[in-house]
């Protein structure tokens, strides 16, 4: 699933190609949204809050989507072929005669009234890239259960927006525990909620997100290979960066029936309660 980073360089490309400009074309291809019609509508600006994006037209309307575990929004020149999947995945396409923004695998895609964009967003915690980021509380939002696992309070969205599984794993990581550990044992929360901000900050604009720092040896990766961009996620079988023993994984994990996660973890780095098996 996209993360914050992530979706904030999806809002920064749809506003770079949208902004200011009006629409020739607008084709929401979502049976409730067939009928609408918002050619001739000036995009004002693309924003994202959290794992959301919302494009702001003239006449106080707003396209929300959001990118679930594979969307995407592609942006082509006008007369280009698109390539961002087959024509059947393409939910919206959105043509200002010389650009192109075209929607693939939107599981959610709504419009809306811009003063009514708390419908959608307005549960969302305070988010690590937005200009309402509030470390205070995000720090009160994820102390309100302390007997609530780690790492599905950091997923939660209502305590801090714009965590998804992979900062989950590295986050826990980076701060000793595991992901079972519950939020009151947690020995220093802030820290915790600052380092979150600085990872997604400082992966705001990098292609290809990073969490290691190459100050262990094993972190500098051999000659020939690039070093390791990721501390545990992803890496279950593999020797830990820091201490050399495999890294674990949890098949379903911190997530609802159905659509469970898994998790990662260094049984030797990371403190805490682990599920059986």
């Amino acid at each position: 699933m996209p993360e914050g980073d992530t979706v904030s360089q999806a809002a920064a490309r749809l506003h770079e190609a949208l902004a200011g400009r009006r629409l020739v074309r607008a084709d929401l291809r979502v049976p409730r949204l067939a009928t609408a019609d918002l050619r001739g509508r000036t995009v004002r600006e693309v924003v994202a809050r959290g794992k959301h994006l919302l494009a702001r037209l003239d006449g106080g309307l707003t396209l929300h989507s959001h990118l679930r575990m594979d969307g995407s929004w592609r942006v082509f020149p006008a007369g280009r072929r698109w390539s961002g999947g087959p024509a059947h995945q393409i939910r919206a396409v959105l043509d200002t005669g010389r650009l192109v923004a075209v929607g693939y695998r939107l599981q959610v895609l709504d419009l809306l009234r811009t003063a009514e964009e708390h419908r959608v967003v307005g549960h969302l915690g305070p988010d690590l890239l937005g200009p309402d980021w509030d470390a205070a509380e995000a720090l009160r939002r994820l102390a309100a259960d302390p007997a609530r696992p780690l790492g599905a309070a950091l997923l939660d969205q209502r305590n801090l927006a714009g965590l998804g599984n992979v900062y989950m794993a590295e986050l826990c990581f980076l701060a000793g525990v595991t992901p079972w550990l519950p939020v009151g044992e947690l020995a220093d929360p802030g820290r915790l909620v600052g380092e979150a901000r600085r990872l997604l900050l400082a992966n705001r604009d990098r292609p290809d997100r990073t969490t290691t720092t190459a100050t262990h040896p094993r972190e500098r990766g051999v000659r020939g290979r690039a070093a390791p961009r990721l501390y545990v996620y992803g890496r279950a079988g593999r020797s830990c960066l820091r201490c050399g023993t495999p890294v674990r994984m949890a098949a379903t994990a911190h997530g609802e029936p159905g659509r469970e996660r898994p998790a990662y973890w260094c049984p030797h780095c990371q403190r805490g309660p682990v599920p059986p098996g």
